[in-house]
């Protein structure tokens, strides 16, 4: 198993957070994979002298976590790997729970595994609990599956599985779509319990841009939504029609 798995970490000006992600990490004996989406914070860097073993892509320009992940799956998929595991650069993930999803994949191979946190964390903004209970509803509208946590980005893709899936977004709004995609095509979805820490208010570091990234997510549930209503329901009950 741990020659099929490679640990993807997207980052976007986290140098302070970046080392203690990479180097616990290391620790449990995984390949790194870094995408350094057009930082400028130094962070090109710090990778350069500190962690010249780990394989980096580094993207000229800032071009969004969505793009960050697809050029993870390219890359790992070049070096021969079976499996992503992304994880934030930011510190809320624990690498210690690396291996809950090496012991569940190896019970359900080529499933797409989902990092589940518990919303009633200490210190969880309630904003973040509220985004996640409608994304929650979201995707049990447009894909008939039901998961606990949709909007962590502690995951475990099968990128063999998944190469191919035309997708529209390469933003924050990708991790929502690329799950669609893959219930549509009938990929496994199984949720991974995790823990989660958030530093206080003044410590937190985030991209998010509250309007402009809202409103992209909720284009998206809009467009999937009509896909879903026009195209994945009708086939389904034609299907389930052929069968009878």
């Amino acid at each position: 198993m741990d020659k099929e798995i490679i640990v993807a970490v997207p980052s976007y000006n986290n140098v302070r957070e970046l080392p203690g992600v990479l180097d616990r990490l290391r620790v449990q004996g995984y390949p790194i994979l870094v995408i350094n989406d057009g930082s400028t914070d130094g962070t090109g860097e710090l990778l350069r002298t500190r962690y010249p073993d780990i394989d980096v892509v580094t993207h000229p320009v800032n071009m969004g976590k969505g793009a960050g992940i697809r050029s993870a799956f390219d890359r790992a998929y070049e070096l021969g790997y079976r499996y992503v595991v992304t994880i934030d650069s930011d510190g809320q993930h624990y690498p210690e729970d690396l291996p809950l999803f090496v012991e569940k994949i190896g019970r359900y191979p080529d499933s797409l595994l989902v990092g589940a946190r518990n919303l009633k964390a200490e210190n969880m903004p309630a904003k973040n609990t509220f985004a996640n209970n409608l994304s929650n509803f979201f995707f049990r509208l447009i894909s008939g599956q039901s998961l606990e946590d949709t909007q962590t980005g502690y995951r475990l893709y099968p990128i063999r599985k998944l190469r191919d899936l035309k997708l529209l977004s390469g933003k924050y709004e990708f991790e929502m779509e690329i799950l669609v995609r893959a219930a549509w095509r009938h990929i496994p979805l199984r949720s991974v319990p995790i823990r989660v820490y958030y530093a206080p208010g003044e410590e937190r570091i985030s991209h998010f841009r509250p309007f402009q990234d809202f409103m992209r997510i909720v284009l998206l549930d809009f467009v999937l939504l009509l896909i879903a209503i026009f195209w994945f329901y009708p086939s389904r009950l034609l299907k389930s029609a052929r069968k009878d």
